[in-house]
């Protein structure tokens, strides 16, 4: 990803792949977790991110000082292409929504990005997303010189993460019988199903969405919380057929999954990541002794301290949970219980 490349972004791609031995106490499983939180942005987004950008700044198609690029993201992806337009010299105007961390919107604007914030849903949907991808189209209309990468429908989202899934080809030898993956625009999804069938690799790949997301069918229509994961528009890279089988889970799931991260490894990562370890646990009693795991983890938890692992907005907004997770965990409150996602 980063051959040839110099400075910051000469770092993009490379991340390790370590062994989570304490994750599923007594799992006759390996499990690797490639922790995509070492990108110098702070999640897989920036290989996207590069892959998306780098050949139209080879090519001339976007001139520093002249051209801006404009697309809608939820924050990782955002501050990805903010770091790479701040390196080159590109204007970068970014679609978020109210759902976007303060850490992530005091992040883009330290890389001089001009952020503009979709408050209102889209009235036919009732959805964020699709007022995000309004705006985007029609500031593209009256920005001269403009180009929107579109992670929903570029080819080279997917082909970003080849690489991603050679990395871990190599370092396991070819030896990796599941791959979990949070699927979102399914750039990550994509690339590595792509990898699998060139390689012709034994891996059964799960596909690991939200509840109320559009992508793989989910069982019930409801709001979601966690950003970066699920979608409320089905993107044009979406293949069904790249997943050998899809898990929904809920987003008090990633929270669980985040906080037994933590506690289990010492790995503070983000909700998607949370979402991988929760459909870990669904199936771990199905996987054969002496397989080998490996989960993607997009992001780190840094920019989740106010949600997630914030006891008082898991209350907030799921109730009583600490029978959920073992160690730290909010203040017992015995006259309150879960409550259900939707």
């Amino acid at each position: 990803m980063s051959a040839g490349l110099k400075g910051i972004l000469s770092t993009v791609g490379g991340t390790p792949l370590i062994e989570l031995e304490r994750l599923v106490p007594g799992f006759p499983v390996r499990v690797f977790a490639k922790v995509e939180r070492f990108n110098p942005g702070g999640s897989i987004k920036d290989r996207s991110a590069l892959s998306m950008l780098l050949e139209r700044i080879q090519d001339g198609r976007l001139v520093p000082g002249r051209s801006t690029v404009i697309e809608s993201s939820s924050g990782n992806l955002a501050i990805g292409l903010a770091q790479i337009c701040g390196y080159f010299g590109l204007r970068f105007i970014c679609v978020v929504d109210a759902r976007t961390t303060p850490q992530n919107l005091a992040i883009l604007r330290a890389y001089g990005a001009d952020v503009r914030v979709v408050t209102e849903p889209d009235p036919a949907t009732g959805e964020l997303l699709p007022a995000r991808l309004d705006l985007v189209a029609r500031l593209l209309a009256e920005t001269p010189d403009s180009y929107c990468p579109d992670q929903y429908a570029n080819p080279l989202n997917p082909r970003a993460h080849l690489t991603t899934m050679a990395e871990i080809d190599r370092e396991l030898d070819g030896r990796i019988d599941y791959l979990l993956v949070a699927a979102g625009t399914s750039g990550t999804l994509g690339g590595c199903a792509e990898y699998i069938r060139r390689r012709e690799l034994p891996t059964t790949l799960v596909a690991v969405d939200a509840i109320g997301s559009a992508l793989f069918g989910s069982p019930v229509a409801c709001r979601r919380l966690i950003p970066g994961h699920g979608t409320s528009v089905v993107p044009q890279l979406l293949n069904a057929a790249d997943a050998d089988r899809v898990l929904h889970v809920s987003d008090l799931d990633c929270v669980v999954g985040c906080r037994l991260l933590a506690q289990r490894e010492a790995v503070l990562a983000g909700g998607s990541s949370g979402a991988v370890v929760a459909a870990l646990e669904r199936i771990a009693g199905e996987l054969p002794a002496g397989a080998t795991c490996v989960l993607i983890l997009p992001d780190g938890g840094d920019r989740y301290l106010d949600t997630i692992y914030d006891d008082d907005w898991v209350r907030d907004h799921f109730g009583e949970v600490a029978h959920l997770w073992k160690g730290p965990s909010p203040t017992p409150e015995p006259d309150r219980k879960v409550s259900a996602q939707c």
